[in-house]
């Protein structure tokens, strides 16, 4: 088996990477402590806004899809 050491995202204790079940994290602990970051959003992915263009073209283009699905599943109730 590889051995190699790396820091824990949470704690940044070095660990033997492929012996920790938990990868990327060290221990349940601070896998579940980062799990808890994203849950109460202290992480976010940062995005563009989009102009109020792009956001007419998008809806536009979602409910085009809706409608082509809509009329292929009466089709394949026919």
């Amino acid at each position: 088996m590889k051995k190699i050491e790396v820091a824990c995202p949470t704690c940044k204790k070095k660990f033997a990477y492929y012996s920790s079940e938990f990868r990327p994290f060290c221990s349940e602990r601070c896998r579940l402590i980062d799990l808890g970051q994203w849950l109460t959003e202290s992480y976010a992915v940062p995005v563009q806004k989009l102009t109020e263009d792009e956001q007419q073209t998008l809806e536009q283009l979602i409910n085009e899809k809706n409608s082509d699905e809509e009329s292929s599943d009466e089709d394949d109730l026919r």
